[in-house]
């Protein structure tokens, strides 16, 4: 294993990278806005995970970052607004897009440092614009097309 790529900092998403960066020794890449959330952040914010190890990445990513895996090329999207450092990743027409996009639903914005607006802005400027028969696998639930959100998903049709 060569990298670890989180999306966001939110213990739900962190809560087994330090064990497998440990055994496998790969590096950790996330969007450094989150790094608050990693460094023990998320304890704070969601007691129930007050036992993840604080850690530091070992890189941050950016806009346009690409990252080479073996064949695979991934495109990184920051999509800050669930969370400040808030990313997806784009293999081909596959979109990883953790907790910022999902079927019939956007992430939550209610944690401290969440934005509404600044989420629906990620979603209809960065995502939204991809092509139609994108698939987009969210952080939690099924999966979705770029084209089933822009015609079903009520966060974007308002």
């Amino acid at each position: 294993m060569e990298y670890i790529l989180l999306t966001h900092g939110h213990g739900d998403h962190i809560a087994g990278v330090e064990r497998i960066k440990t055994k496998s020794g790969a590096k950790v890449l996330m969007g450094k806005e989150d790094e608050y959330l990693v460094n023990g952040g998320t304890q704070e914010l969601i007691p129930i995970f007050r036992n993840i190890k604080p850690f530091l990445p070992d890189e941050y990513l950016r806009e346009g970052d690409i990252i080479d895996v073996g064949s695979l090329k991934i495109e990184v999207i920051e999509t800050p607004g669930h969370t400040p450092g808030g990313l997806c990743f784009k293999i081909g027409n596959i979109l990883l897009s953790g907790d910022t996009l999902f079927q019939g639903s956007i992430g939550r914005t209610d944690f401290p440092k969440g934005s509404f607006e600044t989420l629906i802005n990620s979603i209809k400027n960065k995502l939204l614009i991809l092509d139609d028969e994108t698939k987009v696998f969210p952080g939690h639930g099924p999966s979705t097309t770029i084209e089933k959100e822009k015609k079903f998903n009520p966060f974007l049709n308002e």
